[in-house]
């Protein structure tokens, strides 16, 4: 890695530090934590518009990886932010739950909790800044590739978050199991395509120099989905509100790649749409 790089790096990182500091404040001054979701998606858009602006390498990568990064960061933090907002004071049981745990110490906490927010915004920003630096003005099948296998998930994405909404905004689905449209094939398929995203962006990045270290990024997103954050928690807040239903719901849809349905236990309780 040269010089450029480790500077950008260090003035990303200070930017993602800066930003988690002032939204941990204002999350503590309106009592609803939620909102780190809002900064860590958003985040990524002035991160990659700076990299984009401020590198040397062939014009056609900046720009392009922007736009893709910033698509994506934006759409992710509108729609978080109008979950976030339309719920308010509220805040998402993930938050209440922690407040909960961390008591007398809640300030401390989440002052580092959300210094690791900035840690995890930083280095994914990494994954963007590979192909800013790239000199070649050609692009090569695989990060056309990778354009493609963005565009997917991101439409992809798009559609799973449209098809729950719709579903949820119907009173007579209250507690009942979302097998609509993508989620008939996947328990999670946001958190899929999600992912697929940051594959899309590796991809990109594959052809660029150190390209082939941008493969943290899908699997640190992985990592988080599958055994943090992501498809665990989801499921036991599930399971407790929706029981049996849910449970159905598990041994029959694929939890992560949307695929075919499997068959039934013979007493298995069936699913009410």
């Amino acid at each position: 890695m040269t010089y450029e790089f480790y500077c950008l790096a260090l003035a990303v990182a200070g930017f993602a530090v800066g930003l988690m500091l002032i939204v941990w404040l204002l999350a503590l001054c309106i009592n609803n934590l939620g909102i780190v979701d809002i900064a860590w998606s958003i985040g990524f858009l002035p991160i990659v518009i700076f990299l984009a602006a401020m590198t040397d390498g062939d014009s056609t990568h900046r720009w392009l990886i922007a736009a893709m990064a910033g698509l994506w960061s934006l759409r992710l933090g509108t729609h978080v932010g109008l979950r976030v907002l339309r719920h308010h004071p509220r805040e998402d049981v993930r938050y209440e739950k922690l407040r909960a745990g961390w008591g007398a110490k809640l300030i401390s906490k989440t002052f580092w909790f959300f210094m690791f927010q900035a840690a995890i915004l930083a280095f994914l920003a990494l994954v963007f800044l590979v192909p800013c630096l790239n000199r070649n003005s050609a692009i090569s099948w695989l990060e056309w590739a990778g354009v493609a296998v963005w565009a997917l998930a991101l439409a992809g994405e798009s559609l799973a978050d449209h098809q729950l909404k719709q579903f949820k905004s119907n009173p007579e689905n209250q507690g009942r199991v979302c097998q609509a449209g993508l989620w008939n094939y996947s328990r999670h398929p946001n958190y899929f395509f999600e992912w697929l995203v940051w594959v899309g962006f590796f991809l990109f990045a594959w052809d660029s120099p150190g390209g082939c270290y941008t493969v943290l990024g899908p699997g640190l997103m992985l990592f988080f989905l599958l055994r943090v954050t992501g498809i665990p928690l989801t499921e036991e807040l599930s399971l407790k509100h929706k029981g049996e239903a849910y449970r159905d719901y598990q041994r029959t849809t694929s939890a992560f790649v949307p695929w075919f349905k499997k068959g039934r236990r013979p007493n298995s309780t069936p699913i009410k749409l």
